[in-house]
């Protein structure tokens, strides 16, 4: 069994920070996504059984969002739960980025290897040009 941290143990520095942004970013979403679909307060708040004060805290980031809150404002305004965490970056949230899939990570350096052995400058700008065109950017 492993050791029991020690109640005066804290969490790591800037956790908190990191929480009121991912807090203030949860609320900004909530707000648009309302505001996108023409509702007023009073409508999400009353499905909810909430007070529209109570709304008007979780939009500005007064108060945080509970778990189960969050899963009922999402039905009520029509997307997932994850909809109020897009655009957040991982390490805002205090976690590390998505690893990448093995098969995705041997392919990539394969095609590094491939690339670093092109002799031509014009064919490495080429097929730079190519992979930029084909992903849209």
């Amino acid at each position: 069994m492993g050791a029991i941290p020690a109640r005066s143990a804290r969490p790591a520095r800037g956790t908190r920070a990191r929480a009121r942004e991912v807090d203030q970013h949860v609320a900004r979403r909530l707000r648009e996504r309302r505001l996108l679909l023409g509702l007023i307060r009073q409508q999400v708040a009353a499905p909810l059984g909430i007070a529209v004060q109570q709304l008007h805290k979780y939009e500005t980031g007064v108060n945080r969002v509970t778990v189960g809150c969050l899963y009922q404002l999402a039905a009520v305004l029509e997307v997932g739960v994850g909809h109020f965490f897009e655009g957040l970056e991982p390490e805002a949230a205090g976690v590390a980025a998505a690893p990448v899939p093995a098969e995705r990570q041997r392919a990539l350096l394969a095609l590094a290897r491939d690339f670093a052995r092109l002799p031509d400058q014009g064919h490495r700008e080429a097929l730079c040009l190519l992979a930029r065109a084909l992903a849209g950017t």
